[in-house]
């Protein structure tokens, strides 16, 4: 592997996103021990290097700092996907108001040159790639860059980016067969057309039927068959509570490729059911 940068500054810099990225990806795993020494190695740079990029990233709260032990992944717990969602909700919702509000045009062009970009971002819906992950923190970032709080709009970057650790797990937990492209391009025409009610549903949606799907996938591959069910049902009263019925093929979610199917008589899992566990257009 080739080394980084030789500048301090730059590698610092480097090293920071590099791990940032490793850690947003799943390839660092939650709650592991970071080694100083083994990352020095991995990134070709000095155990200061790496020491000074784990401090960034322990202010951002992706990296736990315990005294006297070193570094750690920060941990991933359904309590705190649940809160991490309701304070999400809030802050997006407060911020996407206010560009709807306030947006001109430029805001308008940025929005559809976003949109257009990460259309034809390449990506596997299995594992969405670091390209695609940029180009869809560009878009979502894109369609709230009118608003005028840039203190809203911190704390909107922040809590986004922990949201990202868990739509990286979701994806590889789950097997779903969704039109992505479909899905973003609706919730960017909503704001643009000014549509506040289509594009609040389409927000609520997004982030509630994310965590849910979350929760269900991890109780299913822990072993429990019927809270994952009773959770996937879950994500179809989500769905339907949203009331997006002019968004093709909105309205609920499909489990093993039927909506017939979910369970057998005994409760459990029909077949693969959650392992195919897909919302319609209307989940991002």
């Amino acid at each position: 592997m080739g080394r980084m940068p030789q500048d301090a500054t730059s590698l610092t810099v480097s090293a920071y996103v590099r791990l940032r990225s490793d850690i947003l990806a799943g390839r660092l795993p939650a709650d592991g021990k970071l080694k100083i020494q083994d990352l020095a190695q991995y990134l070709g740079v000095s155990p200061s290097v790496v020491r000074e990029a784990l401090s960034r990233l322990s202010a951002e709260a992706l990296v736990i700092a315990e005294p006297q032990r070193g570094f750690r992944v920060a941990p991933i717990n359904a309590a705190d996907v649940s809160d991490l969602t309701a304070v999400r909700i809030d802050i997006e919702l407060k911020c996407m108001h206010r560009a709807m509000k306030l947006g001109g045009l430029k805001w308008e062009a940025a929005i559809v040159a976003a949109d257009h970009e990460l259309s034809h971002t390449p990506h596997d819906i299995r594992d969405l790639g670091d390209d695609w992950m940029i180009a869809h923190a560009k878009f979502h970032a894109a369609l709230v860059a009118a608003c005028d709080s840039p203190w809203l709009l911190r704390i909107r970057e922040q809590l986004f980016v922990q949201g990202e650790r868990y739509r990286r797990i979701n994806v590889r937990m789950s097997r779903a067969d969704r039109d992505l492209r479909a899905e973003h391009s609706a919730l960017a025409q909503a704001i643009l057309g000014r549509d506040v009610k289509l594009a609040t549903d389409l927000k609520n949606v997004n982030l509630i039927a994310q965590t849910l799907r979350f929760q269900a996938n991890r109780l299913y591959y822990s072993g429990d068959g019927r809270g994952a069910v009773a959770m996937a049902k879950q994500v179809t009263q989500a769905a339907a509570n949203a009331v997006v019925s002019n968004v093709p093929g909105a309205g609920g979610i499909t489990l093993g490729g039927t909506r017939a199917s979910a369970t057998d008589p005994n409760g459990h899992p029909s077949g693969r059911a959650l392992d195919y566990m897909v919302l319609s257009d209307t989940a991002l």
